[in-house]
C-alpha cells in the first residue's frame, strides 16, 4: 500500500504549512499597464498632442523645441526689428523726436495759463518769445511758446463732444465719428498746406515751422468745444454768441502772436519790401480761423 503524499514527502508539505497566506497580488516589480490595450511604451501621451506637459516642462515646451517653430520665431523676430527699425528712421527724418518733445514740454500751471488766455487774450501785455542760448525756452516756461499738447487734447475733446451733440438730436451713429475725425483733419492739413505755400511763394523769412503752424490753427479747436457745449445747452443764441466771442479772442490772439514770429528780422534787406505781404498773411490767418470754427461746428448744431 503506497504512503500518503504528505509521508511520501514532508519538506513540502511543512514549508506549505508554515507559509502565511497572501492577501493581495504583489505587482511593484511590474511595468505599468499600457492605456487602452496598446502595448507597453506605445500608449497615449498627452504631452506630446498639447495636453499636459510632463513634469518640469512648462505649457508649450513641446513646440519651441521643434526646429520650424523656432526658425519661424526667429524671422518673426527680425522682421519686428527691421520694421520697427524703418518706422524709427522714417519718423526721424520727418518728425525730429527731440523737436515733438519740446511742444509737449508742458505742465499743469502753463496748460491753465494758456487756457486763460485763450479765452481772455485782451488782458495779456507782454506776447514775446523767451530764448536761452538762441533755442526756445520750453513752453512751461514760457506762456507764450506754442505746444501741441492743448490743440492735440481739444482736437479729441472736439470729436467727443460733437457725438454726443449729434446724440441729444438721435443723429448718431458710430460712423459719425470717423466722418468727424476724417472731416477735421483733412482741413487741418489743408490749412498747413496753404500757410506753408504761402510762405514760401511770398519768400518771408521768418521764425514760423509747420508744427508752430498745427499748433496755431489747433488753438481753435478750444473754442469750438465751448460753442457747442454752450449750444447744447443754451441752443442757437448760445451758440452764435459763444462762437463771436471765441472768434474774436482766437483772431486776436493769432494776430499778436504772429506778429512776433514774423515781423521779427528788421535788419532784412526785403523787410521794408514785405512788411505789407507779412501783415496780409497774418490776417489771413488770423481771420480764417473763424470761419473754419463755424463751418466744422455749425452742420453738426443744424443737424436736425
Amino acid at each position: 500500500m503506497d504512503a500518503p503524499s504528505e509521508f511520501r514527502n514532508p519538506g513540502k508539505r511543512r514549508s506549505k504549512k508554515g507559509a502565511k497566506p497572501q492577501l493581495y497580488e504583489d505587482t511593484s516589480m511590474q511595468p505599468p499597464p499600457s492605456q487602452y490595450g496598446a502595448p507597453p511604451g506605445q500608449g497615449y501621451d498627452p504631452s506630446a498632442y498639447g495636453g499636459q506637459p510632463g513634469p518640469g516642462q512648462f505649457p508649450g515646451a513641446q513646440y519651441l523645441n521643434d526646429p520650424m517653430a523656432n526658425m519661424a520665431m526667429q524671422y518673426g523676430q527680425s522682421l519686428a526689428g527691421q520694421g520697427t527699425e524703418f518706422v524709427h528712421k522714417n519718423i526721424e527724418k520727418y518728425v525730429s523726436t527731440s523737436r515733438m518733445k519740446y511742444y509737449f514740454a508742458v505742465d499743469t500751471t502753463y496748460v491753465l495759463k494758456k487756457l486763460g488766455m485763450l479765452c481772455f487774450p485782451f488782458t495779456h501785455s507782454d506776447w514775446s518769445i523767451k530764448f536761452n542760448q538762441d533755442q526756445p525756452v520750453a513752453p512751461r516756461d514760457d506762456i507764450n511758446a506754442p505746444d501741441l499738447y492743448i490743440p492735440s487734447m481739444a482736437f479729441v475733446t472736439y470729436i467727443l463732444i460733437a457725438g454726443v451733440v449729434l446724440g441729444t438730436y438721435n443723429k448718431f451713429t458710430p460712423e459719425q465719428l470717423g466722418v468727424q475725425t476724417s472731416s477735421a483733419l483733412v482741413w487741418l492739413i489743408l490749412e498747413l498746406f496753404i500757410l506753408n505755400m504761402s510762405l514760401y511763394i511770398m519768400n518771408l523769412k521768418t521764425d514760423l515751422k509747420y508744427l508752430d503752424i498745427v499748433a496755431y490753427c489747433g488753438y481753435k479747436f478750444v473754442g469750438m468745444i465751448v460753442s457747442l457745449l454752450a449750444g447744447m445747452i443754451f441752443q442757437s443764441t448760445g451758440y452764435y454768441g459763444t462762437l463771436l466771442w471765441f472768434s474774436i479772442t482766437i483772431a486776436f490772439f493769432l494776430v499778436q502772436t504772429l506778429r512776433v514770429k514774423i515781423l521779427s528780422h528788421p535788419e532784412d534787406s526785403n523787410y521794408s519790401g514785405g512788411s505789407k505781404r507779412s501783415l496780409y498773411l497774418i490776417l489771413s490767418i488770423s481771420l480764417l480761423q473763424p470761419v473754419m470754427m463755424w463751418w466744422l461746428t455749425g452742420y453738426i448744431m443744424f443737424a436736425k
